[in-house]
């Protein structure tokens, strides 16, 4: 068996533990997990989705994106209707009141990006972001 230091899902996991543990500090003073971060980072980019466009972009099962939306609708962040074409469709449109905390915390957040950029070097944030996209796209490329 591969040696755990040699585990893909486990340096992924710890490189993303390492990455958040940059943000969370600021999400958790908002009162906002990551997930519902990311939510709110979606709906700001683009205002309503349909949930199921939402929980792939998001990557958040259909689950736990439904208690995610239920509890940014409790907060007045966001609402959340039935399509009319198809009652089976459920649509998630960011509010003011998400938009505003969209726009608060984001400054904070770009900061960090660019300490992050910083620390590693330009280029290698660069090479990072290209090769975890390839990885993506090829391994979900096989899934069929």
């Amino acid at each position: 068996m591969r040696s755990l230091d040699d585990s893909l899902p486990l340096k992924l996991l710890k490189a993303r533990e390492a990455v958040m543990d940059q943000f969370r500090p600021r999400l958790h003073t908002h009162g906002l997990t990551e997930q519902q971060w990311r939510v709110l980072r979606a709906l700001a980019e683009q205002s309503e989705m349909d949930a199921g466009a939402l929980s792939k972009r998001v990557a958040i099962l259909m689950p736990s994106l439904s208690r995610i939306l239920n509890e940014l609708e409790r907060r007045g962040l966001l609402e959340k209707e039935r399509s009319t074409l198809d009652k089976r469709l459920l649509n998630a449109r960011i509010q003011a009141k998400g938009r505003a905390l969209v726009k608060k915390i984001s400054p904070h957040s770009e900061i960090q990006y660019r300490r992050i950029e910083q620390t590693l070097g330009q280029k290698t944030y660069r090479t990072l972001m290209d090769q975890l996209d390839h990885v993506i796209t090829t391994l979900n490329s096989r899934k069929t």
